[in-house]
């Protein structure tokens, strides 16, 4: 901490006493056709009070030159459309850019609709009736606890539990998080994790770096028909454009890791850019410093992203696009001496080598064809892949020294498995008039994968391996939607859509998945918003292979017909908003889970379960016959940044539970009941060109769920085994976390500078994570709690210029 403060002093006496000023940038362009809108007004104001005024030009874009740093709101008023605000916080580092889609209005072209706060903060997706939200990059850096990560960001949303600090699986409204579906430039993209188990949606460090995501919008219930392939949530981001006009670079280093980010033209009068970003990890510095981080292993991991932006003639646009990531961890239980020590993410008689690869990219096309229709093609690949080895480690405690001694060593079981994916996204939105909007296009995916497990068949007998998955050829997954938006009046605007998922593996096809959503605007700023559907999804994909040897010694793939997971939605809720920049929102939802896979056999078991922590599942032989349901209320109450401070309070009561094959409801493994989130941030001007932040967050959630263990099992299986009848039956005590967050940014000429340290779990909270099986130990006992992180304190410095 001394350090720290040295640090910032010495930068505190570099800066110069002169105001610093930065440009404001931006383009304006319709909701739907994507079309340039002349003669936009773009007002800026600060304090209430408007600095400057400017009218976008023939492309649809408009400037603020050398203004002041500090933060503002940009109005932006067009006749015919409802008035649009964004808030932006300008610093000296980089140049602001604001790119807006303003809603058109079916009222009298010659009067001005205003948009009320009612609709801040919702998705900009104009197909969203319900259940969606904004996300916004800034967030990710001012709300406490979030570490820059979408994920766990998102978590603070109502509806959505984050109580695993370990990983960022994003749970909502208890469904799995396999549910999830992550999209990037219109393509669904894997696991966007470092450290991403098969067959699960999060991982421990997210390869999405925020500094090259723009604003994009989050989805938990109901969502509109260009989605499938997820019963959960969706996640569609995009990829910023580069700077057009200045080249800037950023760097940071942290904790947790450092980075590079290089942006700007690649030829200023086309208006092509670049983008560019590198990230390292450096979590050998928790080791350095003494701080426990659940594991002795240091994570290796390192990602980067690029954009190149050409627009084209006739208000054409291309998009080259790449992201990729790679991590490793050896977990060597055959170092450790101290028989106390119990490794958050290891098992306690073997040593694991595990590593991913995950990679994206493509080209995106997009253009408005007339004032009327606007077109998007995305072609794309991806690559994923993970590898696991795991090795016996046999060891005793010698009673001299009290310390674990090795006797052997021999491969216990160990796999590969890698999905090629080439995507292809093409769709169109079409402005009939004022009042009708239409939407239409496809998806499809081909998919090459090659599965290789095998495993030890007797633990004792080294070298006799059993084959578990041995599969490798190419699958087409295929989903064309169309979707229609009508707006009756300003106040009331209807969506009805159709979405279809045809599977080729198990020729699995989900027909018709309707759609539907209302809005209704009353009086007060208040509104009602309705939302219901179909929705369908895949298993994962390793999950169909799973095989065994018959008597001739041939593969029998249990689940290879596995059909798809369907869900239906229904969501209302209610919004007011108030003058104060305050915002109120209520939703009640149900879901009803169908043609889920639990095993043939009578059991517990079900697939809404899995997808969480970092282990595989190893199906036996489904069956499509298990069901599901969610209910709950949700409450939000938000105040938007105004005044220096902001806040936001959530919180979730909900029931899941769930039916296996023995037709027994129970828990669902998500089922937590309730989950409250507090966040607040406060600004403090320095100088009147520097601010200090302090934010925090406070997590109260239910407790994960277990049952009782069938420790004979346990033994023979060398795993956690849960006796099946009472699986799920109890839970865990009440989950808290405390976070604080304290950053300082400094802004010299065309340069700025930002410290930040974010304490997570300031209180020490010991909350438990789950079980696990620990043979060997000296007290005797083979299953013990196992604990979440403890007090972790994150700081980082970060230079814009």
């Amino acid at each position: 901490m001394k350090s720290i403060l040295i640090l910032l002093a010495i930068m505190c006496t570099a800066v110069l006493h002169a105001q610093p000023k930065q440009n404001i940038r931006g383009r304006v362009v319709d909701l739907e056709s994507k079309s340039e809108l002349i003669g936009v007004k773009v007002s800026l104001v600060k304090d209430s009070t408007v600095v400057s005024k400017v009218g976008t030009d023939v492309n649809g874009k408009f400037v603020f030159q050398d203004i002041v740093v500090g933060r503002y709101a940009l109005v932006f008023s067009y006749v015919g459309y409802k008035d649009f605000v964004t808030e932006l916080n300008l610093t000296s580092g980089k140049e602001f850019i604001a790119n807006v889609e303003l809603e058109e209005s079916i009222a009298d072209m010659d009067a001005l609709v205003i948009k009320d706060d009612v609709e801040r903060g919702e998705a900009s997706n104009e197909m969203a009736m319900v259940s969606a939200r904004r996300f916004s990059v800034e967030e990710t850096d001012r709300y406490a606890g979030s570490r820059g990560d979408p994920a766990r960001m998102a978590s603070n949303y109502a509806g959505v539990s984050g109580t695993d600090d370990s990983r960022n699986d994003i749970v909502v409204r208890g469904n799995s998080p396999i549910g999830v579906l992550w999209q990037v430039e219109g393509i669904q993209i894997p696991n966007p994790n470092h450290f991403a188990i098969p067959g699960s949606q999060g991982g421990p460090q997210t390869i999405l770096n925020n500094k090259v995501i723009s604003n994009g919008d989050f989805f938990t219930s109901a969502f509109p028909a260009e989605y499938g392939n997820s019963i959960s949530a969706v996640f569609d981001l995009n990829l910023r454009n580069g700077n057009t006009q200045n080249h800037e670079f950023s760097g940071q280093f942290g904790v947790i890791g450092m980075d590079v980010n290089a942006e700007g033209p690649i030829n200023k009068e086309k208006g092509s850019s670049y983008l560019a970003n590198y990230r390292y990890s450096t979590l050998g510095i928790f080791q350095s410093l003494g701080i426990d981080v659940g594991t002795n292993a240091i994570p290796k991991y390192q990602d980067g992203a690029f954009k190149l932006s050409f627009p084209t003639k006739n208000n054409g646009h291309i998009g080259i696009f790449g992201v990729g990531g790679k991590s490793d961890i050896d977990i060597l239980i055959s170092n450790e001496k101290n028989p106390d020590e119990i490794d958050l993410y290891g098992e306690n008689d073997k040593d694991q080598y595990f590593g991913t690869r995950t990679a994206f990219g493509g080209l995106r096309y997009t253009k408005s064809i007339n004032k009327k229709t606007f077109f998007s093609a995305t072609f794309a690949g991806s690559y994923s892949s993970q590898y696991s080895d795991h090795n016996i480690v046999v060891r005793h405690i010698d009673s001299t020294s009290n310390e674990f001694v090795v006797d052997s060593i021999y491969d216990l079981r160990g796999y590969l498995y890698t999905t090629y994916r080439l995507n292809q996204a093409i769709n169109a939105t079409t402005k009939i008039n004022r009042q009708h909007v239409l939407k239409y296009g496809f998806t499809s995916d081909i998919i090459f994968y090659n599965f290789q497990d095998s495993i030890l068949r007797d633990f004792g007998v080294p070298n006799d391996y059993k084959s578990r998955w041995n599969a490798d050829g190419t699958t087409l997954l295929l989903q064309p939607f169309i979707q229609w938006k009508y707006k009756a009046s300003d106040n009331l605007t209807i969506t009805t859509g159709w979405h279809m998922l045809y599977f080729e593996q198990s020729n699995s096809l989900s027909a018709i998945e309707p759609r539907l959503g209302l809005k209704y605007k009353m009086k007060n700023m208040q509104s009602i918003n309705f939302g219901a559907g179909m929705h369908s999804q895949i298993q994962p994909l390793y999950t169909y292979y799973f095989h065994d040897l018959d008597s001739n010694n041939n593969k029998v793939y249990y689940n290879d017909d596995m059909d798809v997971t369907k869900s239906a939605h229904m969501v209302l809720g209610y919004n007011k908003a108030f003058k104060s920049k305050l915002r109120i929102k209520a939703e009640v939802y149900y879901q009803y889970l169908f043609n889920v896979p639990v095993e043939v056999a009578s059991s517990s078991f079900s697939l809404v379960n899995q997808g969480s922590g970092f282990s595989r599942f190893f199906p036996d032989e489904l069956q499509n016959t298990g069901t599901g349901e969610n209910f709950g209320l949700e409450l939000t109450i938000e105040k938007f940044f105004d005044n220096d401070i902001f806040f936001l309070i959530t919180g979730s009561l909900y029931d899941s539970k769930y039916t296996g094959s023995d037709g027994v409801k129970r828990n669902t493994d998500f089922n937590g009941n309730y989950i409250v989130n507090g966040l607040f941030g406060k600004e403090f001007k320095i100088n009147k060109k520097n601010l200090l932040g302090i934010g925090g967050k406070v997590t109260w959630g239910g407790g994960s769920r277990y049952g009782i263990v069938d420790t004979a099992a346990s033994n023979v299986q060398n795993e956690l085994i849960f006796i099946d009848d009472q699986y799920n039956e109890f839970q865990f005590r009440d989950y808290f976390r405390l976070d604080l967050k304290i950053n300082y940014r400094i802004n010299a000429k065309k340069v700025s500078h930002e410290i930040a340290l974010d304490l997570i779990n300031i209180t020490g909270q010991q909350n438990i994570l789950g079980l696990t099986y620990t043979p060997g130990l000296p007290d005797g006992r083979d299953i013990r709690e196992n604990y979440q992180l403890g007090f972790l304190p994150i700081f980082y410095y970060r230079i814009d210029f």
